[in-house]
């Protein structure tokens, strides 16, 4: 079983990776997204939608939404967040690999960085490609990651989190040679008791996300810093990618 694939990890990680703050967030984000993709209306594709929270913020301001996710997990925190909100949305458990409608969206987001979790990179590509077919002509993708160059900046040092339930939540990224992937072991630390966790996923230059959203048909690929629409470079704190399909 791959990490993203695993219901125990993202139930006992749950209260850290999308703590209170983190879900109120999402429509601040959302209004962000829509600025960035210049989409007014239509259908949505969240691809990772994990516990729906922009998913459902999408389905609230009126667009047709589908969220797809591995984790049957969070999929039920999702449904739940849908239901609380009187929200309809359309879940669907697959792997982003698989899940393809053709021609059916306006817009596609995958944020949080959701991409690049796969070893062979072909399967990444091929993620990419599944947008870029299931987007109608005229539609737009909006990528949200971590960028290798935010990576190169901030060094490999451990980064200490303290929760309101008493845990601490220590996060230690550790790049391999060649800085194509990261990996990054999470330690939560609560009442005496520890557990460790691992992640990984590839690590995207700006040059190098462009370059594979073209090779995937994607075209107008304009790169931010963050949601707000700022310059993507050396200070950047996320890496994000606008792509339309022509």
């Amino acid at each position: 079983m791959e990490w993203f694939e695993n219901d125990v990890l993202w139930r006992e990680l749950y209260p850290y990776v999308f703590p209170v703050e983190r879900v109120a967030a999402a429509a601040g984000q959302v209004t962000r997204i829509l600025a960035l993709a210049g989409v007014t209306g239509g259908a949505v594709l969240d691809l990772c939608c994990g516990p729906g929270r922009h998913a459902v913020e999408f389905a609230r301001r009126g667009f047709t939404v589908t969220g797809v996710d591995r984790s049957r997990f969070l999929l039920e925190r999702a449904r739940e967040s849908a239901d609380a909100a009187a929200a309809t949305v359309e879940w669907v458990l697959d792997d982003m690999r698989e899940f393809e409608r053709p021609a059916t969206f306006d817009l596609a987001c995958n944020l949080f960085t959701s991409f690049g979790y796969f070893k062979r990179e072909e399967d990444n590509l091929r993620v990419l490609r599944n947008v870029w077919e299931s987007l109608r002509d005229g539609g737009t993708f909006v990528l949200d990651m971590v960028g290798k160059e935010r990576m190169e900046r901030q060094g490999m040092e451990a980064r200490h989190t303290r929760f309101a339930d008493g845990a601490v939540l220590i996060q230690q990224p550790h790049v391999r040679e060649d800085w194509t992937r990261l990996d990054s072991q999470w330690t939560v630390v609560k009442a005496g008791q520890s557990r460790s966790y691992q992640f990984e996923h590839y690590l995207y230059s700006g040059q190098g996300l462009q370059d594979r959203l073209h090779s995937c048909g994607f075209a107008g690929v304009s790169l931010y810093g963050d949601l707000q629409g700022s310059p993507y470079g050396p200070e950047a704190t996320r890496l994000v990618a606008v792509a339309r399909k022509a």
